[in-house]
C-alpha cells in the first residue's frame, strides 16, 4: 500500500528536528525515513505510525544528524 504524495509532503519527523520524511521501500515493507536523522517509522495498512516509541532510531539516534553534513 502506498502513501498519497500530498500527505507525504505534509509529514515531518516527530523528533525535535521536524525534518521531512521520505518513503523507503528497500526493506520490503514501506517505512518513512527521516531525511535528517535517518530514523524510520512504520506504515501500517497505508497509515504512517509517527510515534517515537514505534520508531527505529537512525545510526546516531532519534533527532541526531545521521551524517556530519546532515
Amino acid at each position: 500500500m502506498t502513501i498519497d504524495a500530498a500527505l507525504l509532503d505534509l509529514l515531518a519527523c516527530p523528533s525535535d528536528d521536524h525534518a521531512a520524511l521520505e518513503l523507503d521501500r528497500r526493506a520490503g515493507d514501506d517505512v518513512l525515513r527521516c531525511t535528517f536523522c535517518a530514523s524510520t517509522f512504520p506504515v501500517s495498512d497505508g497509515i504512517p505510525v509517527l510515534l517515537l516509541d514505534e520508531a527505529t532510531p537512525g545510526p546516531n539516534g532519534l533527532g541526531v544528524a545521521a551524517s556530519p553534513s546532515g
